[in-house]
């Protein structure tokens, strides 16, 4: 996909994590100037390693929940791509102040700084754990249910904010709903570690994996690619329909917890024939989970052009080639 973005300064927020990393290298490829904003709570040196050296790259270690850091982080920055956040619906249960301290405080600061400083964009890490406890599927941007984890209320709260500094002080925003993305960097390590990588590392080691319920529970899995193109069109679009709203950003399918568990004993039989006859164990249901996910894709293609290349199967072909190499 060809986007037209270069020699513009860009902030991430998080920008050593997993999504903020894979956007400074997009970024970094396109010649802009990306400024790293990160206490390293969940990001690793590792991820950002690489770029050290870039002369359009500048780390700042702060932390968001103080407003300094957030000002000298956003001093003459056209765009803002927000990542950092305390991911997680079982970290936030079990720490909901943390979470609220980070996800609302810390965004709250980060808005403020931008509007400050005449950000021309802020564009942001939103949740489809915002659906909450609605049952519609696909889930469409304008139909959500009753939050079922503080981490989905703070998402939310997200973009409360960001619609209120859009219609009081004219801050142009642009929310992003991610559904369970994966692919390169993303941890398998750690309490909270998202699923793929830890069932792929498990596999790799051996392993029976563990997944929570029946299998029979789905999700739209995305691509990192996916969610790095959602950002780029957010940042370049014209539109004035496409500015000050959220969308659903994933691939539009979904697949059940047995569906991913098959697909990856398929990718990895590939490098390891072992792997196959490796049995899954089923244990409780995660308190907090929805049962299905499934977004409709439909306003990010119509306003942002937004066109995902990656489904769940030729993604995790990618990722486990990452993983069996860098693991």
């Amino acid at each position: 996909m060809n986007i037209q973005l270069t020699k513009k300064k860009i902030l991430v927020t998080g920008g050593a994590g997993f999504i903020g990393s894979n956007l400074t290298e997009a970024l970094l490829k396109l010649n802009n100037e990306v400024i790293c904003l990160d206490n390293f709570a969940t990001g690793k040196k590792e991820n950002i390693t690489p770029f050290l050296t870039n002369p359009n790259y500048t780390l700042i270690e702060g932390d968001i929940r103080k407003l300094s850091d957030c000002q000298l982080a956003v001093k003459g920055v056209d765009y803002v791509l927000h990542q950092a956040a305390l991911g997680s619906v079982p970290r936030s249960i079990k720490d909901p102040i943390t979470s609220n301290e980070v996800n609302v405080s810390g965004f709250l600061n980060m808005l403020t700084a931008s509007r400050d400083s005449g950000v021309k964009r802020f564009i942001y890490a939103a949740s489809s754990s915002t659906y909450g406890d609605s049952e519609a599927l696909p889930k469409v941007e304008d139909k959500i249910g009753k939050p079922l984890s503080p981490y989905a209320i703070t998402k939310y709260v997200n973009e409360l904010y960001a619609d209120v500094f859009s219609k009081t002080y004219g801050l142009e925003t642009i929310g992003l709903r991610y559904f369970n993305v994966f692919g390169r960097k993303q941890d398998p390590n750690g309490a909270y570690a998202a699923v793929i990588p830890k069932f792929v590392s498990q596999f790799m080691a051996g392993e029976s994996p563990v997944i929570n319920g029946n299998g029979e529970f789905s999700r739209d899995f995305t691509y990192i690619d996916n969610v790095i193109q959602a950002n780029l069109l957010s940042m370049i679009t014209d539109n004035k329909e496409a500015i000050n709203t959220v969308y659903n950003v994933a691939f539009g399918e979904r697949n059940t917890l047995k569906d991913l568990v098959e697909l990856l004993k398929k990718q990895l039989t590939e490098f390891d024939s072992k792997i196959k006859d490796i049995q899954v164990i089923y244990g409780p249901n995660r308190v907090g989970d929805i049962p299905h996910s499934l977004a409709s894709i439909d306003k990010a293609k119509n306003l942002l052009a937004y066109n995902p290349q990656f489904s769940l199967e030729k993604g995790l072909k990618e990722a486990v080639n990452w993983y069996w190499n860098n693991l």
